[in-house]
């Protein structure tokens, strides 16, 4: 490797071999091109000189043959008299010898001339033949930029070809994984509809009744639950739960109400427009628990929590989460079938008369243990659907990063086919030199 410094811009910069001998023979081109410029000058003034000293011997000889026959035609003159043929004839001769005398001196000067443009066309062809060895140094560099050049664009396609194809391979996993992204997203989303029971095509009556009917034959396969159709007094609830045991005593009773926030009322309506005229339909049907299912005031903290007690206005009612449904008629059926065992045991030990502190205590456990696994059981679910929405916004999140990266990539795309020899070559000034003497093309 060799270091040249550009005289240009004082530029180091390091060429091979091959490019540091095309430089070479650019410089020694140029000496000889400059000396064979200056032969060429000195044979013109050669040539110059030798006619100039040519033409003065002819004008000296000229002057001293016209002086010589100037006196002898004097001479001659002075020969006249003796007679005019003999003038006429000594006339004649000393012409004849002056014009032999010019001739010669014509002929020798048309020599000189032709010696000295026989050298100047030797010096030409010379020139001629340094300019074709120069044309052709110059052709073969020009050739080996050329085929650097054409090296370089084969090498910028492979390069763009290659950032192409990764490109589309990168864009289609981006894509798979958007895909895989959404489809996460839209069943977390199915998933927490679900949780909130905003079911497509069907009714809160309708999944609430299709809810029990999934575990009625497990776990209450004695129980009534049925559609409230007995309107005589004037109104009548949605729904009437009826559970008894082996003997036909009945257990408990549930007055149930179902309310949709989708359902269309002639004003917004809340849950506690409803828990007067449900509380009336608890007491005309005769059943000793009162239940609104509702979906209104969705964004209501106090009924999100999924099971509110409201006996401080109506004894022995509820409002509760769809999701909450079938919860509730377990946890009431289980607390009125403890009861029934302690009112037996009450009724044992009244007749005994034996204290009923142990019931009054173990009462006051089951209601503590009942609170506890009410309020344990909102918790799980507020954790859960707190946990769906953070995973949501974690996915959306990632789409979003997908859409940047991709966006990346097609910018990094854009510049490698904005990439062209020209920029390639900036700062190097022999490279544009190169460029610039190629025989009808411009500088790429």
């Amino acid at each position: 490797m060799h270091e040249i410094i550009c005289p240009h811009c004082s530029k180091a910069f390091k060429i091979d071999e091959a490019g540091y001998a095309d430089i070479l023979k650019q410089v020694r081109d140029g000496d000889f091109d400059k000396q064979l410029h200056e032969r060429l000058e000195l044979a013109e003034r050669e040539k110059r000189d030798a006619i100039a000293l040519a033409e003065a011997k002819v004008t000296n000889a000229l002057q001293k043959a016209a002086a010589v026959k100037d006196t002898e035609i004097q001479a001659l003159q002075a020969q006249l008299a003796s007679g005019e043929v003999a003038r006429k004839l000594a006339v004649a001769e000393a012409l004849g010898v002056v014009n032999k005398e010019r001739d010669g001196l014509a002929n020798e000067l048309q020599l000189v001339a032709a010696k000295k443009d026989a050298e100047i066309q030797a010096l030409q062809a010379k020139l001629e033949a340094g300019d074709v060895a120069r044309q052709l140094a110059v052709n073969e560099a020009v050739g080996v930029v050329a085929r650097e050049r054409d090296g370089l664009k084969n090498d910028l396609n492979l390069i763009t070809v290659k950032n192409q194809l990764e490109e589309k391979a990168i864009k289609e996993q981006y894509a798979l994984q958007l895909h895989d992204r959404d489809g996460e997203i839209e069943r977390l989303r199915d998933m927490k509809a679900r949780l909130s029971t905003k079911m497509v095509g069907e009714t809160l009556e309708q999944h609430c009744e299709i809810e029990f009917n999934r575990i009625r034959a497990a776990a209450f396969q004695r129980a009534h639950f049925e559609k409230d159709n007995d309107a005589r007094t004037g109104s009548k609830g949605d729904y009437i739960f009826r559970d008894s045991d082996e003997n036909g005593a009945e257990i408990v009773s549930i007055m149930f109400e179902m309310k949709n926030e989708s359902d269309e009322t002639a004003t917004k309506k809340r849950n506690e427009d409803f828990l007067k005229e449900l509380d009336k339909d608890r007491t005309e049907k005769a059943c000793e628990y009162a239940v609104l299912v509702s979906l209104l005031e969705p964004e209501s903290e106090l009924y999100n929590g999924g099971i509110v007690d409201v006996s401080h206005r109506y004894p022995k009612m509820y409002v509760v989460r769809p999701q909450f449904f079938v919860p509730l008629i377990t946890l009431l059926r289980n607390a009125a079938l403890n009861s029934m065992k302690y009112k037996s045991e009450l009724a044992l030990v009244r007749s005994q008369n034996v204290d009923i502190t142990k019931f009054e205590t173990q009462l006051d456990e089951f209601k503590t243990a009942f609170g506890r696994n009410w309020r344990l059981a909102s918790e799980g679910f507020e954790e859960a659907i707190k946990r769906i929405d953070e995973a949501i916004k974690d996915l959306e999140k990632t789409k979003e990063a997908l859409h940047k990266s991709a966006n990346n990539l097609r910018l990094a795309n854009d510049k490698a086919d904005d990439l062209t020899i020209k920029k390639l070559t900036r700062g190097n000034p022999t490279m544009a030199a190169k460029f610039a003497e190629l025989p009808g093309k411009s500088p790429i």
